[in-house]
């Protein structure tokens, strides 16, 4: 099964180290493989340094995509934790 969703990064600093370790904390606890693109690349989202190296800024837009049987909940959650700004 697979999921997909389109996020923006609101956070004022973008995809720096605290938020790809948050988003990695919470990918893994997931089965699903799980894929972050952004300007034609991608990145494994259960890597902080594949996150970091997207270079995502304030304002991008983020695909995140789960494949797997708990793909949707994953999604769910990541989209969540962007979507709340890291809670920073």
């Amino acid at each position: 099964m697979r999921h997909e969703i389109e996020v923006e990064l609101i956070n004022e600093q973008g995809m720096h180290t605290r938020p790809a370790k948050l988003f990695v904390e919470t990918a893994v606890k997931f089965t699903a493989e799980i894929e972050v693109s952004y300007d034609g690349l991608s990145a494994n989202g259960k890597s902080i340094m594949g996150l970091l190296g997207l270079l995502a800024y304030r304002g991008c837009r983020l695909v995140i995509s789960a494949t797997g049987e708990d793909a949707k909940p994953a999604v769910e959650a990541l989209s969540g934790l962007v979507n709340s700004g890291f809670n920073e």
